[in-house]
């Protein structure tokens, strides 16, 4: 019985480290990274990684050979979902977002993205659960003149709130974030 007990736990040990192994092996592909915003009553955190482009055809048709093609569910970012975590109520996009924590998806578009905050966090960024989303959105995109070599999110204050930005190659998603 001691034997037995003795080779389970070696092996749970041995588990323990592959799985802690290929999570950092495969997060130096795409580290995390966080972006923040504190400033007139909004306190906005968001966590994400950051893929590459590494040459890759990043946003486009499905049959072309995009990573990430139009019209489906993206993760918005690599690794585990993004989170978004609020400090107080806010208009996300026009919507009305309770202060907590969340993960963002989108669903890229050619001439628009979807946005989508799902009530569920801390999952993989494969795991997604539509049945928990508490909306979907409509948000622009503009063009950016230079290649964004690597995923990012970063806030750009505005008037009457401040605005997220989601950036990768030369395409960036717009969604306005306003205190409630």
């Amino acid at each position: 019985m001691k034997k037995t007990l003795l080779i389970l736990g070696i092996i749970a040990i041995v588990l323990t480290v592959a799985f802690l192994g290929l999570r950092r092996y495969t997060k130096s592909f795409s580290p995390e990274a966080k972006a923040a915003f504190s400033k007139n009553e909004l306190d906005i955190k968001v966590k994400f990684s950051r893929p590459a482009k590494k040459g890759r055809f990043i946003f486009g048709r499905e049959q072309d050979g995009a990573l990430v093609p139009y019209g489906k569910v993206w993760r918005t970012g690599a690794n585990e979902a993004t989170v978004l975590e609020v400090g107080q109520s806010i208009n996300f996009a026009g919507e009305a977002v309770a202060a907590g924590a969340y993960s963002l998806w989108s669903v890229p578009g050619q001439g628009g993205w979807q946005v989508i905050l799902n009530s569920e966090s801390g999952q993989w960024g494969t795991e997604y659960n539509d049945g928990k989303d508490l909306f979907k959105v409509n948000v622009p995109i503009r063009v950016r003149p230079q290649v964004q070599e690597m995923f990012d999110i970063y806030f750009e204050e505005q008037p009457e709130g401040v605005n997220m930005i989601l950036s990768w190659d030369q395409t960036e998603a717009i969604i306005p974030i306003t205190a409630q």
